[in-house]
């Protein structure tokens, strides 16, 4: 901080243009407007003499009315000098020597990592700023700085998109993996703030991409299943408990259908085939997004980029809404990445909002308890369903008194219907029982 009191506002200004005097392209518009401005003058007066009586032609008026015009404009860029001298100059959100303007505030955090922004570890980009004759890097180094940052920022963005797109099936998938993979281990084994600041934008963006992009697709996966059960499925969903129990139905329906259809002609069975395939791929593309999700969670959780994550599946209503009817391997996949921010989100050294702990455990307990446990493999072993009951247990102590009651006689409804033995939350609903019987002897 010391380089920056040496040096005054004035002198940067001068030295790099951001406020300095008007440029010599607005002097050379404004000297010249003037002048234009007085030459119609005297033409204008020399029309109008004393003793002159005739009426103007309409070429006086035209003349009369480009002098006041001209005028007018002399004013403007008068102002324009005044208070605006760099508005047609370079302006502080483009650096020079670059090839390209790069944006100042597209690189900085976004608003939810504002924390981090201000942390001693970011302050080394702060640092960068030249003065004059000091030793520090100057002005084109760090403009330089900023362009290799955005341009490393886009690649490793590349990386995540083709990773979304690519099918699991083609044997490039694989290399695209294990090539994001290691740009992003690499950056954290650098141990550069620039370069963990980078891990954690890009991330947060993946994250946020691969979390709508397994939104929609779960919902075309569900619009391609009601095709034949549309309205019975919508009417079912609005009563309590629908979203449970229209998987029963629908398993129903697709037993009479498969029987009647037997004996249809060979063009409703080639449509059928055609939507079978079709609903498969969607089918195939979620489970291959919702494990990408869950890798991006773990890369997130080892750049400390937690916060990131935490706030965007709080806001994830719709996907907690199709992950109920959804297959159980994605199940699995959403299951392990909400337990994941339910223990972090138990043990951050910073404030969390209430609203993010309230919705988050508003919309993800109903999965908890409604997810099916896998065939092959439980999604969460003994002691991590323990460790995620005590994380629960940790979170909802710290909610008001009105919010635990809203989450836990939700999960009380959940869970006396479910077929799950977990989560079992009985230890908070016993103390919130106890405070509000305090609360009302009182």
């Amino acid at each position: 901080m010391e380089g920056y009191s040496s040096v005054s506002t004035e002198q940067l200004a001068i030295e790099y243009g951001y406020k300095a005097k008007p440029s010599a392209l607005l002097n050379t518009i404004f000297t010249w407007t003037v002048n234009t401005a007085a030459k119609t003058l005297l033409s204008v007066a020399s029309n109008s003499k004393t003793g002159r009586t005739e009426k103007w032609k309409p070429t006086d008026h035209l003349k009369y009315m480009m002098m006041l015009m001209t005028w007018f404009t002399v004013w403007v860029l008068r102002v324009f000098m005044d208070y605006f001298p760099s508005s047609l100059g370079p302006s502080p959100s483009h650096l020079p020597g670059s090839s390209s303007p790069i944006g100042l505030l597209d690189l900085m955090p976004s608003s939810s990592s504002s924390s981090s922004a201000l942390s001693p570890s970011s302050s080394s980009s702060l640092d960068l700023v030249l003065y004059e004759g000091s030793d520090e890097p100057s002005i084109k180094a760090l403009g330089r700085a900023l362009l290799h940052e955005t341009v490393i920022m886009e690649c490793i963005l590349m990386i995540f998109t083709i990773m979304n797109e690519i099918p699991a099936t083609s044997r490039k998938y694989q290399f695209a993996v294990d090539m994001a993979d290691r740009i992003v281990d690499e950056n954290v084994r650098d141990g550069q703030a620039e370069l963990l600041h980078i891990n954690r934008r890009v991330l947060s963006s993946a994250f946020a991409r691969t979390t709508g992009l397994l939104y929609r697709t779960l919902q075309r996966q569900e619009a391609a299943g009601d095709d034949g059960f549309a309205w019975p499925s919508r009417i079912i969903k609005a009563l309590p408990l629908g979203s449970y129990l229209v998987s029963y139905v629908k398993g129903f329906s697709h037993c009479v259908s498969t029987f009647v259809n037997s004996i249809g002609t060979s063009q409703s069975v080639k449509k059928r085939q055609q939507l079978a395939i079709g609903g498969g791929e969607e089918e195939i593309r979620a489970e291959k997004l919702a494990q990408e999700l869950l890798w991006i969670m773990d890369k997130l959780r080892l750049c400390g980029a937690v916060d990131e994550a935490l706030m965007q599946w709080s806001f994830a209503s719709g996907l907690a809404s199709f992950s109920l009817t959804s297959n159980p391997r994605v199940q699995g996949s959403i299951v392990k990445i909400s337990a994941i921010l339910v223990e972090e989100l138990s043990r951050v050294d910073y404030e969390v909002p209430r609203q993010v702990k309230f919705r988050l455990l508003g919309l993800w307990l109903p999965l908890f308890c409604f997810a099916g446990n896998g065939l092959a493999f439980p999604f969460l072993t003994g002691y991590e369903k323990a460790e995620t009951e005590r994380a629960l247990d940790r979170v909802i102590s710290t909610l008001p008194a009105t919010d635990q009651e809203v989450i836990l006689t939700n999960w009380l409804q959940d869970f006396t219907i479910s077929a799950s033995e977990w989560p079992n939350l009985q230890v908070s609903y016993d103390r919130w029982c106890r405070s509000t019987r305090k609360l009302a002897a009182a």
